[in-house]
């Protein structure tokens, strides 16, 4: 995999993680985005999936 690509995808995975962790924040404490519960599950989902697909693709790449 070229260097710019991977640093794409584990850019994304990061961006991922981040909004993974701000959702579990938001669903214990209400705090960054005013505690919607649907948003948060919603968001939690995408970001898994996110970071699923990045690890498949830098395993394809090796």
């Amino acid at each position: 995999m070229v260097t710019g690509s991977r640093g794409i995808v584990v850019t994304s995975m990061g961006f991922a993680g981040l909004m993974l962790l701000l959702s579990i924040s938001d669903l214990a404490t209400g705090v960054p985005f005013g505690g919607q519960t649907v948003f948060d599950v919603m968001m939690i989902i995408s970001a898994g999936i996110v970071e699923y697909m990045g690890i498949n693709c830098l395993k394809d790449s090796r």
